[in-house]
């Protein structure tokens, strides 16, 4: 009796939400909170959001998982942005 071969299927994972100086910056006055509050809520310093504000970084790793919980759990739209 011949074993049966499994065909493997190529996943594509939805790309995460880009967050560049315009999203964050619309996040943080979507809640209507300084630089200083939104750094406390992430762990970082306000200096790391005013240089993703200014574009000279984007967050990375852990604080894009906590920017995109954030906006999702007070409505933001942060997907709008995808044709550029």
């Amino acid at each position: 009796m011949p074993t049966p071969t499994l065909k493997r299927r190529r996943v594509i994972a939805a790309k995460p939400p880009q967050w560049d100086a315009a999203k964050v910056k619309a996040l943080r006055f979507h809640l209507g909170v300084t630089q200083q509050m939104l750094a406390d809520r992430l762990g970082v310093r306000q200096q790391t959001v005013s240089e993703w504000e200014k574009g000279m970084y984007r967050p990375r790793g852990a604080t894009v998982t906590l920017l995109n919980l954030i906006a999702e759990q007070v409505g933001f739209k942060y997907h709008a942005d995808v044709a550029r």
